[in-house]
């Protein structure tokens, strides 16, 4: 069995573990994160200065500090460092800064094609 699940890879709990209340608030963490998904901005090359916990961004093309290498990923301030997220295909992040949604592709974020769906009436 793996050590993570399929979709999200969150971490799984295993047979013999020891301490299971710490990969279980792990995968509560990175859920926190992913559900209902909320970024500051997009336009950010470098980590904010004074972040506060629980901080989201999704990172901007050639990023340095403690973001290089990390283009195009969700960061995430927590317990004092910054953790990152590689996003899968389809998910969906509200941007504040720009008060829009963006859609990961599986190369970029990008804005809706504008398409208005109409609302279902019962």
């Amino acid at each position: 069995m793996s050590d993570l699940s399929p979709i999200l890879s969150l971490p799984l709990l295993q047979a013999s573990q020891a301490q299971k209340h710490v990969t279980h608030n792990e995968a509560l963490m990175q859920l926190d994160l992913l559900v209902q998904l909320t970024v500051a901005d997009r336009t950010r090359t470098a980590p904010p200065p004074g972040p506060v916990e629980g901080q989201r961004h999704i990172i901007a093309a050639a990023p340095t500090g403690a973001w290089a290498g990390h283009s195009g990923k969700i960061a995430l301030w927590l317990d004092g460092v910054w953790q990152f997220v590689t996003p899968l295909t389809g998910w969906r992040a509200w941007v504040t800064a720009e008060t829009a949604e963006l859609t990961f592709t599986g190369s970029a974020w990008v804005a809706p094609s504008g398409a208005t769906i109409p609302p279902v009436l019962s």
